[in-house]
């Protein structure tokens, strides 16, 4: 976490006391005020509530910016040992309280701390029943959550290239009514910056399977490749070449670090292109005469430079013959 992020939580946490013991009934929070930051626009200070709760009562906000399907213990093991060593959950994830009158199966919505929220549920499945998720509760529109969620996150290497650009496209859909220059302005970054996720994004189905887990897919890799979608011949290619890391994952061949596969990608084989018609006019008895081949809208003709001049003649009037005749009037 970088240091512009540690200030912000050890703000929050200031004064919070140690996580309680695993009673149901101890629901109540620490409050405190804290100074807005730029996302808290309603007023100079705001009231803050921290919670330990249960995770099984909180659910992924469903613009989450990270796939919550893809966490496991290998890509949450600093989290599981440092909650471990600690003894409790350090930092707040930020989170929305839902309207129950809405018929929600859950409390609480999580806007940052997709991780956090796993990592405890996963102690808590793996002999230590007492561990409580920390919550920071908010009030925050879709557009200002999206925001907070971008902040927290963009920094971060354990949110993939693609993931961030499917969570920018739809944003800019969503919040921003398709324009980027406006998204761009909003999340204080170039709009050049931007356009690249959102291309990243358009990337054809057929790649994002042939990367098969494609938290792998980086901006660089896509940027790439499109030199590759320039033409039909090329692109067929480069699809061919995808079919083929598809067919080697059934295999022990298999290709599964990410430059790899992105090597593999970018250097597609052509296939060969088919033989041109050679179309040959000679005059009767000669075994060679002029050859005429098509290039799109050129035409070539060729001819031996011992073909006698009599045999010219007469293989050019039948090129003439077939291909410009004499109209009539």
């Amino acid at each position: 976490m970088s240091k512009r992020h540690d200030d912000v939580f050890n703000d929050v946490l200031s004064g919070l006391d140690r996580a309680p013991s695993a009673e149901p009934d101890r629901q109540s929070g620490t409050r405190f005020l804290k100074r807005r930051t730029g996302l808290t626009e309603r007023a100079d200070t705001e009231e803050k509530t921290l919670r330990w709760v249960d995770p099984d009562n909180c659910r992924m906000w469903r613009q989450h910016n990270r796939d919550y399907d893809l966490l496991n213990e290998e890509n949450c093991a600093d989290l599981i040992e440092g909650m471990r060593a600690q003894g409790q959950q350090e930092f707040p994830a930020i989170v929305r309280k839902l309207d129950p009158a809405e018929g929600h199966d859950h409390e609480y919505e999580v806007i940052c701390g997709a991780r956090r929220h796993w990592t405890v549920s996963w102690l808590r499945a793996n002999n230590y029943p007492k561990f409580r998720f920390l919550i920071d509760v908010r009030e925050l529109t879709d557009e200002e959550a999206f925001r907070l969620a971008d902040i927290e996150n963009r920094d971060r290497r354990d949110i993939s290239d693609y993931e961030r650009a499917i969570d920018y496209s739809v944003a800019c859909m969503t919040y921003y009514g398709g324009s980027q220059k406006e998204m761009a302005s909003r999340l204080e970054v170039s709009p050049t910056w931007l356009s690249r996720y959102l291309q990243l994004a358009k990337l054809p189905g057929q790649i994002v399977v042939a990367y098969g887990d494609k938290t792998l897919i980086k901006e660089r890799h896509a940027r790439a490749l499109r030199r590759w979608m320039a033409t039909p011949e090329d692109e067929d290619a480069l699809f061919d070449r995808c079919r083929e890391l598809v067919r080697r994952r059934e295999t022990d061949r298999a290709i599964t670090d990410g430059q790899a596969i992105f090597n593999f990608l970018n250097t597609p084989e052509k296939k060969a292109a088919a033989p041109k018609e050679v179309q040959t006019f000679k005059r009767a008895g000669e075994r060679e005469g002029i050859k005429m081949q098509r290039s799109g809208r050129k035409i070539r003709l060729e001819f031996d430079e011992g073909l006698s001049r009599e045999a010219i003649k007469e293989a050019f009037s039948q090129f003439m013959a077939e291909h410009y005749p004499v109209r009539r009037r």
